[in-house]
């Protein structure tokens, strides 16, 4: 059974968008699931433009797998630039997000 999920990472609050970050970093590394699908969106994106140490987790994640972040909020924050630098997509996500869902990825919000 195919095991799709998709992980997005919401939250400002710090501790619990390093338990998403942390969640899908040991997923993708371990290979726990079999298809696996992250977004960066909302006030995540503000934190992890301006938050060395996210920055330093993110980074071990975009080892696995590069990430897309929702452009419409990060350029809202201006941040998107600082995104792109580190090596996060920037593209518009509310399709992205929609069509993974029509495609049966579970998704898990932090």
């Amino acid at each position: 059974m195919d095991q799709k999920v998709l992980i997005v990472i919401s939250t400002s609050e710090k501790e619990k968008a390093l338990t998403g970050v942390l969640y899908a970093t040991n997923v993708l590394k371990n290979e726990w699931l079999n298809d696996v699908r992250l977004c960066f969106f909302g006030p995540f994106e503000a934190l992890l433009a301006e938050d060395k140490e996210v920055q330093q987790w993110v980074a071990q994640l975009v080892e696995y797998q590069v990430p897309v972040a929702c452009k419409f909020i990060s350029d809202s924050h201006g941040v998107s630039e600082k995104l792109s630098q580190l090596g996060i997509e920037v593209e518009y996500v509310g399709k992205i997000i929609s069509d993974y869902i029509k495609e049966g990825y579970i998704p898990m919000v932090f």
